[in-house]
């Protein structure tokens, strides 16, 4: 594979973005001289570290069917074709392979839905009890492999949205057709990716230097896909440059985007149990699918509101302007910003005065942006350049700094020692392996 290629692959993935911006370099072999000096400062930082990280540079993949599959092969006989990384494709496999012995994958109780011996008989299955069973047991564990198969699928595709936007729709070709927004979508998303750090500090501006001259280099050049770099940063200075078909088309794509995600909120909003005040995670309750799906939902509403803006649609919002979705925070990342003076943050208070966004969306509450405005006014926050009511600005450019090798949010400088960390589950909250540590204390 070239650069190109390569770098279409890490959309799909988490590279670090100094590694992006060696690929970037290699990419575009007519770069200018300035080009080249301002990539090529953050490139160099790919080899420190000769280049090794322990992080992982993918997002969580989800593991397909095909021991499921293969072990309800060698029961039934059955060579039927399944595509085994399809949850849709395994339910239907488990559902024409069980068809002989009356099962339903939506029937998959052990003690409820399996057939009694007149029920069997009436069915012509002539299986004794034993063999019936462990048919019954393999088809039930298959399909609730494809239950969770689709669960995680769904939750990457959550994470990636919220981190990335749309870049999982471009495809090869239309990505190698124009390199300079090929490689401006590859880093400015790498920027985007960066996992959080455990601080006071808000996350930072994925808009660099090395961004800002790639954007320039699509600005000045003819023929630029604005509307395949809209999949990845829908801001005004890219909208603008989409004709009405595109932009209507990318309005509907990250409206039904929101709503998804809205509607999964709801879901998991309903069994969590967490104060809308404080946004505390409790135990029990699934941050990270949580913070996932609020990611997404929060990146589509951006984008959404973004297009509306650019089309002068804002008004169809009506009374039915949806508000934002707060992550969940780790107590003690609270009790920080309490003891340094911060508190909750703002946004929470405003979250938690307004109607739920997936109520506001499916019609059972009303929420004008007047009434959006009032509370943003009440906690002290501007609605339009916090987000609330406008599409919010990235402001400055921001400068790189090589990323840090992260243990559960902690920078740690040799990432050698962040492995030994992670696998010792140093700042995660749980008791440390003193064994993986070689059995020492830790010092300070």
């Amino acid at each position: 594979m070239d650069a190109l290629d390569r770098l279409h692959r890490s959309l799909d993935a988490r590279p670090r973005p100094e590694d992006v911006a060696v690929l970037v370099l290699e990419a575009l072999p007519s770069s200018t001289r300035r080009e080249r000096a301002v990539i090529n400062g953050v490139a160099a930082h790919a080899s420190r570290g000769l280049g090794f990280s322990g992080m992982s540079d993918d997002y969580s993949r989800p593991v397909g069917a095909a021991r499921q599959v293969a072990a309800t092969r060698r029961l039934f006989g059955t060579g039927d074709p399944v595509d085994t990384e399809d949850p849709l494709s395994v339910l239907e496999f488990a559902a024409l392979v069980g068809a002989g012995i009356g099962f339903d994958p939506a029937h998959t109780d052990f003690l409820a839905d399996r057939l009694n011996r007149a029920a069997r008989g009436e069915a012509g299955i002539e299986l004794s009890k034993r063999q019936y069973n462990r048919r019954f047991r393999v088809l039930r564990r298959l399909s609730a492999k494809a239950g969770r198969l689709g669960r995680t699928r769904d939750l990457r595709r959550a994470t990636l949205l919220g981190a990335a936007g749309f870049v999982d729709v471009i495809d090869r070709d239309r990505f190698r057709a124009d390199p300079a927004a090929a490689c401006f979508v590859a880093y400015f998303t790498a920027r985007r990716k960066l996992r959080r750090e455990f601080s006071l500090a808000g996350r930072e501006n994925p808009f660099d230097q090395v961004a800002d001259v790639l954007f320039e280099r699509c600005r000045a050049a003819a023929g630029t896909d604005w509307a395949m770099i809209a999949l990845a940063h829908p801001g005004w200075d890219v909208l603008r440059h989409l004709s009405a078909e595109q932009l209507g088309e990318l309005l509907g794509r990250w409206s039904a985007a929101t709503r998804s995600a809205a509607t999964v909120l709801a879901g998991l909003w309903r069994t969590s149990g967490v104060d809308r005040s404080t946004m505390i995670v409790r135990s029990g309750v699934d941050s990270s699918t949580w913070n996932a799906y609020a990611g997404a939902y929060n990146t589509a509403r951006t984008a959404w509101i973004a297009c509306l803006h650019a089309a002068g649609l804002t008004a169809l919002l009506g009374d039915s302007w949806p508000g934002k979705a707060m992550r969940l925070m780790a107590a003690d990342l609270t009790w920080w910003h309490e003891e340094m003076g911060n508190g909750v943050h703002p946004d929470t208070a405003v979250w938690a005065s307004l109607p739920l966004p997936w109520e506001v969306l499916d019609g059972t509450a009303s929420c004008p942006r007047s009434l959006v405005e009032a509370a943003c006014r009440t906690a002290g926050v501007d609605p339009e350049r916090s987000g609330w009511t406008a599409p919010r600005e990235h402001g400055l450019i921001a400068r790189f700094r090589p990323t840090p090798e992260l243990v559960h949010g902690v920078a740690v400088s040799d990432p050698l020692w962040a492995m030994a960390l992670r696998r010792a589950r140093v700042f995660s909250g749980k008791p440390v392996r003193g064994e993986v540590l070689g059995g020492q204390p830790l010092s300070g």
